[in-house]
C-alpha cells in the first residue's frame, strides 16, 4: 500500500489539472481544431524578429498568437499556410487586430532578417518573421515538439527542409490552447480564433 501511496496521489493531482484546465477562462468545447489546452510545452521562444527586435511570447500578450514554424523557401506548405493565415485576419476584420501571427524560420542559415522583412509581412503586413541562430532555432524546435531535417537537393548546397506543418494558437494570457493541422481552412481557423477573443 505504501508503494501505491506516491502513484495515487500522483493520479489525483493529475486529474486535478486536467479539471482544472476545463476553467481556463475562454476554453469552450466547441474548437475546430485540436484543443491541447494543458499541455506543458510550447511555453515560450526568444528570438529576433524581422526588424532586429529581441522578441518572446510575453511581448504579444493581450492578444490571441499563431505560431508557424517554416522557412522562405519551402515551396508549398509555408506559402499555402500564410497565405491561409492572411485570409483568416480579412474574414476576422477588425477583430484581425488582436491577433498576431508568427513564423519562426527552421532554415536561419538563409532566412536572413531582410530575407523575412520582405517574407513574413507579405502576406499581412500585421505578420511577424522570427529568427535566431541554429542552436536557439534547435532549442525552440524541440520547445515546441517540431520535427525538421535538411533534405538534400540536385545541386551542390541546395536543400529543402522536412518539418512538421502544423500551427500552435494561443489565447491573450500566452498559454497554449490548439494545435491547427495544415489544411484544416480558414473558416474553421476562424470560429476557433473568435472564441479566444471572446
Amino acid at each position: 500500500m505504501k508503494r501505491l501511496l506516491p502513484a495515487l496521489v500522483a493520479a489525483m493531482l493529475l486529474t486535478a489539472s486536467l479539471a482544472a484546465c476545463d476553467k481556463l477562462p475562454g476554453k469552450q468545447a466547441s474548437f475546430q481544431n485540436t484543443d491541447v489546452t494543458g499541455l506543458d510545452y510550447a511555453k515560450d521562444f526568444s528570438l529576433t524578429d524581422h526588424t532586429g527586435k529581441p522578441r518572446t511570447l510575453a511581448d504579444y500578450k493581450g492578444k490571441v498568437v499563431v505560431v508557424f514554424f517554416g522557412y522562405t523557401q519551402c515551396p508549398d506548405v509555408c506559402p499555402t499556410t500564410m497565405a491561409e493565415m492572411a485570409t483568416v485576419m480579412q474574414k476576422l476584420g477588425p477583430q484581425a487586430d488582436q491577433v498576431q501571427v508568427a513564423f519562426i524560420t527552421l532554415d536561419p542559415e538563409r532566412d536572413t532578417q531582410e530575407l523575412l522583412a520582405s517574407y513574413a509581412p507579405a502576406f499581412d503586413k500585421r505578420f511577424v518573421g522570427l529568427r535566431g541562430s541554429p542552436e536557439q532555432t534547435a532549442r525552440v524546435a524541440k520547445e515546441f515538439k517540431v520535427f525538421y531535417s535538411k533534405v538534400p537537393g540536385t545541386e551542390p548546397g541546395s536543400y529543402t527542409i522536412d518539418h512538421t506543418a502544423g500551427s500552435y494558437v494561443f489565447d491573450r494570457e500566452g498559454r497554449l490552447r490548439l494545435f491547427i493541422r495544415h489544411g484544416q481552412g480558414a473558416d474553421a481557423i476562424v470560429h476557433d480564433i473568435r472564441q479566444l477573443l471572446s
